[in-house]
């Protein structure tokens, strides 16, 4: 009896140590919430006044296209959208204005003004971005990097889809139009 006791008080210890042991190994094979846990995030920079939802531009082989999105001004104050820019090609702000009993695609000089906590729609056949004398093809698949101007200095960069589009039948005429020099639409515009 007395081996029994011995052997009991040094087992017991011995086994709780074991399933201890037990416990923290399963823990750590059991769950991979350790490795994959995101890292903690760095401090917040300060919101940006604009933000553009849903960006695409339509895919084209040649010539120039538009891109396309909504842009959420999400400040208390106005914003000014004063231009564009992008690696393929100039950029310039349009708008869809009536000229001469026709709906025509012109450039709007004054750019785009966001009212304070609004959102502001580029589509076909409306307010929009224009890729004017495209450098290379636009593939549809392709992400296309282009930055807003801003009033005020700002920049803004976002990125846009590249979508076949066939919505709107376009047709240029060059050397015609409210843009010196530049194609202007007889029919639609993209």
């Amino acid at each position: 009896m007395r081996t029994h006791a011995v052997l009991s008080r040094i087992a017991r210890p011995a086994a709780l140590l074991a399933a201890a042991a037990l416990a923290v190994t399963l823990a750590g094979c059991g769950s991979s919430s350790a490795k994959t846990e995101p890292q903690a995030a760095p401090s917040p920079s300060p919101v940006e006044p604009v933000r553009v939802q849903d960006a695409w531009v339509k895919a084209t082989d040649k010539g120039m296209t538009g891109a396309f999105g909504i842009l959420v001004n999400d400040s208390d104050a106005d914003v000014t959208i004063t231009g564009a820019t992008t690696e393929l090609s100039p950029m310039e702000l349009h708008e869809m204005a009536m000229k001469d009993g026709k709906m025509v695609m012109q450039e709007k000089k004054d750019g785009f003004v966001l009212k304070a906590k609004t959102s502001h729609k580029l589509q076909p056949g409306s307010d929009h971005l224009m890729l004017m004398k495209l450098k290379r093809p636009i593939p549809a698949g392709e992400q296309v990097t282009i930055t807003l101007n801003l009033a005020g200095g700002k920049t803004l960069p976002f990125t846009a889809v590249a979508k076949p589009f066939t919505g709107a039948g376009e047709s240029y005429r060059p050397g015609s139009g409210p843009t010196s020099g530049a194609p202007s639409p007889t029919a639609s515009h993209p």
